[in-house]
């Protein structure tokens, strides 16, 4: 009997997580007035804000100076390019050199840690910094000329401390992980940060994320020894009440590539979901004001938890039910679960037909058949990620594992089509 109990009772905690994260992920199609609210408006023409754009770079020769190019294309006029590279990294400083060397707007700076990361190379060049703005890419990243346009139009007209644009990996074709991870991304910086924005609680994305220099100067920066730095300023900003407002257009993503290989994917989730854990276990979530702004604190910061927690129950669940003598309402409780995660399906073939529309790409049917096959495979390796991320936590293992980048994203369409939005008639209920 207290084993029945324990099923049903995991059963039904896990139905609820699945259909709160179902709920919040589909945030900007619930009416066409929340999706028309995603959207930068249109900027004026005026230029008011200076720009600081960091850059930090390492072994990223292959794809650092089209990045650089692409910057260089800004119709803002206002803006610098501080490209930072590691002393240690004779090859991507080379490049950023030789783009210093043609431009006067691009500055190198060297980062001179014995051990290298993104926030201690972000921190070596915020002295540097002489824009009104700070704004962060990586070194991949295709930006689009008119978004420092948007995004001084942003700061002006709603008076915000935070603008967080969208980024969005573009190369879905590469393989069966890259297609589920572009959707992800999309659900993420289309729908997601929007909520978290309104609710008052944001984990910033790693790039096309642009504070005002002096707030970021009384934050200290970045920390230096978390390894999701821009999850941690997010965190922090908004438990001392700054204002994030976060914008998403499809013509203004900045676009990158997946990672080239299934371990890299790997490292790279194992390094996010370790950092949410630092950022849970520094606790400046619960300065947050208001009672459910912490509880949604608490819920994102602990998805790493919960995400190894359900790839260990989820299959011993079907196992009992389909296995054990169990009565015929608990083993209708176990498969609840299951039945979140079909209607999430649903939804993800519906947001691959609208990234398809919004992006200019053909999506085939070999694609929606990767989308779904795939999914099983793709949450036991999120799943694996999370347990990864636990033991490095518990052990104590803090080093950056570097994702490298190719540049297969820049071959893809550059002009996407008019925003089309998902219609009530196409989001399942």
């Amino acid at each position: 009997m207290l084993t029945s109990v324990f099923i049903a009772a995991v059963s039904l905690a896990l139905f609820w997580m699945a259909a709160f994260t179902l709920w919040w992920q589909m945030h900007a199609w619930r009416t066409p007035e929340v999706l028309a609210s995603t959207r930068f408006s249109s900027p004026d023409g005026d230029e008011h804000v200076s720009f600081s754009l960091l850059l930090p770079a390492r072994h990223e020769q292959a794809v650092l100076d089209h990045t650089i190019q692409r910057l260089l294309e800004s119709s803002h006029t206002d803006f610098e390019i501080i490209v930072i590279v590691g002393h240690d990294d004779p090859e991507t400083t080379a490049v950023a050199e030789q783009a210093a060397a043609r431009d006067r707007r691009v500055r190198v700076v060297v980062d001179t840690h014995e051990k290298k990361n993104k926030p201690k190379a972000m921190n070596t060049a915020l002295p540097h910094c002489r824009g009104d703005v700070v704004g962060v890419f990586d070194a991949e990243d295709q930006v689009h000329p008119e978004l420092l346009a948007h995004v001084d139009h942003a700061f002006r007209t709603t008076g915000a401390d935070v603008v967080q644009g969208g980024v969005q990996l573009i190369n879905f074709h590469s393989s069966w992980y890259s297609l589920r991870n572009c959707l992800e991304y999309f659900f993420w910086f289309r729908s997601r940060l929007h909520l978290h924005a309104q609710k008052g609680f944001i984990p910033l994305g790693g790039n096309t994320v642009f504070v005002r220099t002096d707030v970021l100067r009384e934050a200290d920066g970045w920390d230096p020894n978390c390894l999701a730095e821009d999850c941690d300023l997010g965190v922090r900003l908004s438990s001392v009440g700054k204002k994030v407002v976060v914008a998403y257009d499809s013509d203004m993503v900045t676009r990158e590539e997946t990672p080239g290989s299934l371990m890299s994917l790997l490292k790279q989730r194992t390094r996010w979901n370790q950092g949410f854990l630092q950022v849970y276990r520094k606790k400046d979530w619960r300065q947050l004001p208001t009672l459910g702004q912490r509880l949604l604190a608490r819920y994102t910061l602990m998805t790493p938890f919960m995400q190894a927690f359900t790839g260990l129950i989820i299959p011993l669940n079907v196992a009992i039910a389909l296995f054990l003598d169990v009565p015929v309402g608990i083993a209708f409780i176990t498969f609840l679960p299951a039945v979140t995660a079909l209607v999430t399906f649903v939804f993800e073939v519906v947001g691959l037909h609208d990234f398809g529309k919004q992006y200019g790409l053909r999506v085939r049917f070999a694609h929606y058949l990767k989308l779904i096959l795939g999914g099983p495979f793709y949450q036991v390796l999120l799943a694996g990620a999370a347990v990864r991320a636990v033991w490095r936590e518990q052990r104590g293992r803090n080093d950056w594992e570097l994702t490298t980048h190719v540049g297969a994203h820049l071959d893809e369409p550059a002009t996407p089509r008019q925003d089309v939005p998902v219609t009530r008639e196409d989001v399942p209920a």
